[in-house]
């Protein structure tokens, strides 16, 4: 492939990860701010139609964003970084960024679907079958998408900000202060949720 086949893949493979990361955290924000007070005002009967008619709806979506951006990062990481001849190294400091980018990403890649995922699907089973799936089952899949919108926060900084905004790349520290702080916010809040679900 000549060297305008490599750009127009690149950037084909970044707009395609942009939007499937656009759809993802969309739904993501969509189940945790929205959705969970929502659900909280409806009667049994109508929450079980409900849930019943969007929940499969939305976290097909919600899972496949999740895949999708992924595996097109990986592909893009390749792209920009990887690539043999290429110019971009991973230990500059846009590098730096992403690769923490990518280390959140991945967590919150692997709680949607194999954790977030399979919980939901009992969730809904168990309103098919009016055999509700155990309370610790609910609190799982509740407290791995509370974490994953914490880890959005910090996530969209070192995929944004630290690459692109030379201050970020050289004043590290800052950046490193604001993935911490994410970190420790996320943490602290599962716990809190834990705690008062036991």
């Amino acid at each position: 492939m000549d060297i305008s086949g490599l750009y127009l893949a690149e950037f084909v493979t970044r707009w395609l990860h942009v939007l499937a990361g656009i759809v993802w955290i969309g739904h993501l924000y969509f189940f945790n701010f929205v959705n969970g007070n929502f659900q909280k005002t409806l009667d049994a009967e109508t929450k079980k139609k409900v849930v019943l008619e969007l929940m499969p709806r939305a976290l097909f979506f919600f899972r496949w964003g999740a895949m999708i951006t992924f595996l097109l990062g990986l592909v893009l990481l390749y792209f920009v970084y990887l690539q043999p001849g290429h110019t971009r190294s991973l230990m500059s400091p846009p590098g730096f960024w992403i690769m923490i980018g990518i280390g959140f990403g991945t967590i919150m890649w692997f709680n949607v679907w194999f954790i977030i995922w399979p919980s939901q699907k009992k969730i809904i089973n168990g309103l098919k079958t009016a055999n509700p799936a155990p309370p610790n089952v609910v609190s799982l899949a509740a407290n791995a998408s509370k974490l994953n919108t914490y880890l959005s926060f910090p996530l969209i900084f070192c995929m944004l900000a630290g690459p692109h905004f030379p201050f970020f790349s050289i004043y590290w520290a800052i950046g490193i202060l604001a993935v911490a702080f994410g970190m420790a916010w996320a943490m602290y809040k599962i716990g809190v949720s834990v705690s008062t679900n036991v």
